[in-house]
This record gives structure tokens, C-alpha cells and sequence, in this order.
């Protein structure tokens, strides 16, 4: 049985292209299709469905101490209100999950994970509590809904009191939204384009739903679905996990050194990744665009002028917007650098790519 969301029958009523994505039920897109819930995103204001994605709370007096362990980043230097994105190492030189921390108070933090680990993650932070700290999971309990595009925050505005202006990016406050207490506004986003990430318990969904559509009629809101999600992350080069990290992949390797802080503080994989930081890495995540018409997928080999595999494309796509190829990938370090050509093996035929 696939898990569901708050939303999951609303999709579905909506005419969306559903499909298993995490052990959930998921709307891929809806009639619209990817290419113009892209463009709604980039122009105006879309809608996401993310309530799949995990949350757990850290409470205690030691919380600070254990997520500086089990992190990459400095959470010693967030705020009361600030969120900070960062991964967890898995004591193997890769990454158990890459997520956002979000400060309450020094004894009260939020992490949130992605909707494929969550038990992996769970399992994970249960087994390094040796702070005593007192974890919950509280996934079930909360639906999440990302407003993405320039026109989100003046959307959002018309149905909260709190001053969204006054929440830098990677802020948050918990305020009434839309007559429901307690609601995290967060101006995060997976898609470069602007907007908030909104929390709040699953049963206050549909409320929110109805809200942000009875006032985003003025502003063209449409939902948008996860293959939408992926173009837009790609096009600002997000990192997906599963795809372009995973318990495989160093956050060195991955070009995530800044959130690696190794003369910060002591925590998982800190002297191996000192030591690949000396040694140099063997291959590097690099981003490329296709210099012919062509779509690289997921797995395709990457290659030298002579064809000899150099790497191979985690993540690639054709934008919607200006019809060029472009994708992710791992190649060795001596091809990383800017301008590189390379060539993606589609078909047996070598397409030209250049490092961006």
C-alpha cells in the first residue's frame, strides 16, 4: 500500500499523473505537464504537495552537541529562528542523508529529511544517541506545502499577519496562517525561484489548500508536481539524494565542502574526510550543458574525446525553458574544471557537453 498525504485525493481529483515516488502517492503533474508548471514556477507562483518529507525533533540539553556530531555543518553558529541545510556523513566517507536543521532554542531543533529515508534516518539517529537527547518522529504528523516563485511571498502575505518580508532566506517563524495556529513559515525552497515552505499538522490541510487557492486565483496559482520539482532543482543545480549523493559519495566529492566545516568542530567521518581534503578527491560532481540537441539521462557513461568512460550523469534533463540539455554527473578531477569538453554516450553516439 503506497502511503498518502493530505492532499493525495485532491491531486487525483485534479486530473494529476500519479505514481509511487518514496512509498508515497505522488502527482508527477497534472494536465498542464512539466514544461508550463516549470515556467509557472519560474514566472509566477506554484504550489507544491511535500508533505512527504520527514521531520523529526531533537530536544534536550545536549541537542546542540549531538547534531554537531552527526552533521557536517556548524550548527553553533544558527540562531534562534534560523535554519541551516547540512548532511549527515555514515562513518564510511558518504552521506546517510543531506537536510535542514531549524533552531527553536538551544534545547529544541527540527530536522528535516527527505521522504526516502526517513526510516534510514530514524534508524540512523536513533543508533548515534548516545547524548541522551530525546528524539521524536513526528513525519506522520505534519503535511508541508511549498509556495514556490516571485510572486509567492505576496500571495502568502494576504493570509498571515507575520511580516514575511522581515524572514531572511533560510529564516523561519511559527505564526497563525490562514486561521491555523502554529504554522512554520519558512523561506527555504528546492527551486531557486523564491517562496516559503509551509508546516503544519496534517489534519489542517485541506483549510490551507482551499486558502491558498481562494487567493491565489489573482496570482495564476497552480499546483505543480514532482517532475516539475526535479527540472527546477536542476536547473539551479540541487543536489537530489539517491541521485547525486548517496551513502557513496563524500560531501567533498559532491562539492559540499561548505557545509563540511572539519576546523569547526569534531563529528562522524571528520579525519577521512581531512585526509581526502589533503589527498585531493579522485572525482568531482560537475555540472554540464549539452552543446547539441540531447537529452543525458540518468546512468549514461560520460566520456573523453577518444570515448574512454571518464564518469557517468546522475541527474539530466532537457529545460523546458530554453530547450538545452543539462545534467550532473561524477567525472574524474582532471576533467572538472569549467569549459571542459566531454561527452555524453547517449545511444552509442558521444554528444558534446561543456563543464558550467
Amino acid at each position: 500500500m503506497l502511503k498518502t498525504t493530505p492532499f493525495t485525493e485532491t491531486h487525483i481529483a485534479l486530473g494529476a499523473k500519479m505514481a509511487e515516488f518514496a512509498g508515497f502517492n505522488m502527482p508527477i503533474q497534472y494536465p498542464t505537464g512539466i514544461n508550463q508548471e516549470h515556467m509557472i514556477v519560474r514566472q509566477g507562483v506554484g504550489v507544491f504537495d511535500v508533505s512527504h518529507m520527514g521531520e523529526f525533533w531533537v530536544k534536550g540539553d545536549k541537542a546542540l552537541d549531538f547534531l554537531q556530531y552527526i552533521t557536517t555543518n556548524d550548527v553553533s553558529k544558527l540562531e534562534s529562528g534560523k535554519a541551516q541545510y547540512t548532511c549527515m556523513p555514515n562513518g564510511k566517507g558518504g552521506i546517510v542523508d543531506d537536510l535542514i536543521i531549524y533552531k527553536y532554542s538551544t534545547t529544541k531543533y527540527l530536522m528535516v529529511v527527505n521522504a526516502g529515508n526517513i526510516d534510514k534516518d530514524w534508524a540512523w539517529v536513533n543508533q548515534q544517541n548516545t547524548f541522551g537527547v530525546n528524539l521524536e518522529n513526528a513525519s506522520d504528523r505534519y503535511g508541508q506545502l511549498a509556495v514556490q516563485g516571485p510572486k509567492a511571498t505576496e500571495l502568502l502575505q494576504l493570509l498571515t499577519d507575520a511580516d514575511l518580508s522581515a524572514i531572511p532566506y533560510y529564516s523561519f517563524r511559527e505564526w497563525s496562517f490562514a486561521g491555523v495556529q502554529g504554522v512554520i513559515l519558512s523561506n527555504t525552497g528546492y527551486t531557486g525561484a523564491g517562496g516559503f515552505e509551509l508546516y503544519f499538522p496534517a489534519d489542517k490541510g485541506k483549510q490551507i489548500w482551499d486558502a491558498l487557492f481562494e487567493v491565489g486565483q489573482q496570482f495564476g496559482l497552480a499546483p505543480i508536481g514532482l517532475g516539475a520539482r526535479d527540472s527546477l532543482r536542476l536547473e539551479k543545480w540541487y543536489c537530489l539524494y539517491g541521485h547525486d549523493i548517496d551513502d557513496t559519495t563524500s560531501p567533498l566529492e559532491a562539492g559540499l565542502g561548505w557545509i563540511t566545516k572539519l576546523d569547526a568542530k569534531d563529528f562522524i567521518d571528520k579525519e577521512f574526510l581531512q585526509k581526502q581534503k589533503a589527498e585531493g578527491v579522485q572525482r568531482k560532481l560537475v555540472h554540464f550543458e549539452c552543446l547539441e540537441r540531447a537529452i543525458p539521462r540518468n546512468g549514461y557513461e560520460i566520456c573523453d574525446a577518444e570515448g574512454n568512460t571518464i564518469g557517468n550523469v546522475t541527474s539530466g534533463i532537457m529545460l523546458p525553458n530554453t530547450k538545452v540539455g543539462i545534467g550532473m554527473g561524477y567525472v574524474k578531477t582532471e576533467f572538472a574544471k569549467k569549459e571542459t569538453i566531454i561527452y555524453i554516450k547517449i545511444r552509442e553516439k558521444l554528444q558534446p557537453a561543456k563543464i558550467v
